[in-house]
């Protein structure tokens, strides 16, 4: 069985859509959704330096449209996604790509919330210095109860020894100088604030908001959520899911955990792929793998979900 996964905020690097856009249809599939999300897609995905990128209410919809193009072109015909793909879940704002990719909201309708998630979620950010760091190794029965010590928040329980640590700057540098009894290294991540935990309360208000004129659909396959790992079925509630998951950790180890019990036998992660075909190489042995880097992935991709059943 196949699953379908999309990565989250910090896969982007500068330039990365450049190679997509001489796929014919990327240029006008992007073009229309820069419209949709009031932003420049292109070129923050083609000329846009490192610091640009890093900007959350940018690189919120970059990584969605990315994903959502990436996927299009795995496809011959769309009707064979929900058909072909045993699963789909996405990593913090890669869930709002899988809900897409699910049919629970349009293409369109998608990139324009998640600007206005990337957009509050900036603000909620401004108002403190905060950021985020990925703890590599250690026991999460000793880890976790070490984070809440220093007034920190596991905000990602990723799985495969990763867990990302979030709270202000000098929390931060609190846990640098004293990490927990079993952690190899903590690696700051390039993000720019404490998200999934309190810090982003006001956002999930903006989002609330803005989700209220809108009518999901019901996921097409099974949909697995960032709160709890479990499969989904309504789209009212995973769009309320979306929501409050701004401001609650992000639990891709139940997703995993899930992956497992479902037999998954092969995964493919979109574009940009890599941080999430990494964890479920550690955490989901004897399951292949491939990451979307480039258009250059796309014929291994297809061959990959010839192999698998639904």
């Amino acid at each position: 069985m196949l699953v379908l996964v999309a990565p989250g905020q910090g896969a982007q690097t500068p330039g990365f859509l450049t190679e997509w856009l001489d796929i014919p249809g990327v240029r006008g599939a992007l073009e229309a959704w820069s419209d949709a999300a009031g932003l420049d897609l292109i070129r923050y995905g083609t000329e846009a330096d490192a610091e640009e990128i890093r900007d959350t209410a940018v690189a919120q919809p970059l990584l969605v449209a990315a994903g959502l193009v990436s996927a299009s072109l795995l496809f011959e015909d769309p009707a064979d996604l929900p058909r072909k793909v045993g699963a789909i879940a996405g990593h913090s704002v890669g869930e709002f790509t899988a809900a897409s990719l699910a049919g629970v909201l349009p293409h369109e309708e998608a990139l324009r919330l998640v600007r206005v998630r990337g957009l509050g979620m900036a603000e909620a950010a401004a108002v403190t210095e905060t950021g985020m760091a990925a703890l590599l190794g250690g026991d999460p029965d000793v880890t976790v109860p070490h984070l809440t010590k220093l007034g920190l928040t596991p905000a990602n329980m990723n799985g495969a020894g990763q867990i990302v640590a979030a709270g202000t700057k000098e929390q931060l540098a609190a846990l640098e100088a004293d990490k927990p009894e079993g952690v190899r290294k903590v690696v700051a991540l390039k993000v720019a604030g404490a998200f999934h935990t309190h810090h982003m309360a006001p956002a999930v208000h903006t989002l609330a908001k803005a989700a209220e004129a809108l009518t999901p659909g019901d996921p097409k396959l099974t949909y697995l959520s960032n709160a709890d790992g479990q499969a989904v079925s309504g789209g009212a509630e995973v769009l309320e899911r979306l929501v409050g998951q701004v401001a609650n950790p992000v639990r891709w180890d139940l997703c995993m955990e899930t992956f497992k019990e479902l037999g998954v036998t092969a995964l493919i992660e979109v574009c940009p792929g890599g941080t999430l075909t990494g964890l479920a190489k550690r955490a989901l042995p004897g399951v292949k793998t491939l990451a979307l880097k480039s258009p250059a992935d796309l014929d291994a991709a297809r061959a990959l979900i010839a192999e698998q059943r639904a």
